[in-house]
């Protein structure tokens, strides 16, 4: 598979919850598909600073992802920690 058609298929799982994001005044952006098949995703505007973007990110982005493009292997966050 193509890196585009990777790229393609995650930007539209992230479409999914990108609305909902918007809502609060935040947005995502694919920043990269390393060659590991791992999504590194930012967060932005309002999310950054937001005390729930680590749900908003593990229960929302992280997966939309996977459950929709089985051929990444992880979703990392580049601007911010994730709490465990």
């Amino acid at each position: 598979m193509s890196s585009i058609d990777l790229y393609a298929r995650v930007n539209l799982a992230l479409d999914d919850i990108r609305t909902f994001v918007r809502e609060d005044g935040g947005d995502l952006e694919l920043v990269e598909i390393t060659d590991e098949n791992v999504a590194r995703v930012e967060l932005k505007g309002a999310c950054t600073s937001c005390s729930m973007n680590n749900m908003t990110f593990k229960a929302g982005v992280e997966e939309a992802i996977l459950r929709a493009v089985p051929d990444i292997r992880a979703v990392e966050a580049v601007n911010f920690k994730l709490e465990v």
